[in-house]
């Protein structure tokens, strides 16, 4: 799993609770459906910029949205919580 994989679940079960469309997520958040559809895939790494607008627009945090990701200082590498 990659850290976008981790991001992807988060975002897609933060826009099913607020029960909006990735059209109208991409809408509020000045973004293209397509955009949307790629984060919810894990199909791209969002910015920072990105993660903020959508964090605002589904009223939620950052944190919540990367909830999960974790640096292991030891390994060098992510690890992830479900």
């Amino acid at each position: 799993m990659e850290p976008r994989d981790r991001f992807a679940i988060n975002l897609r079960k933060a826009r099913r609770r607020r029960d909006i469309s990735q059209e109208a997520l991409a809408s509020l958040c000045d973004l293209h459906r397509t955009e949307i559809s790629l984060l919810e895939r894990g199909g791209r790494e969002p910015r920072l910029g990105t993660i903020v607008k959508l964090a605002s627009a589904l009223d939620t945090t950052p944190e919540q949205l990367c909830v999960g990701i974790r640096w292991n200082t030891k390994t060098s590498k992510f690890t992830f919580k479900k």
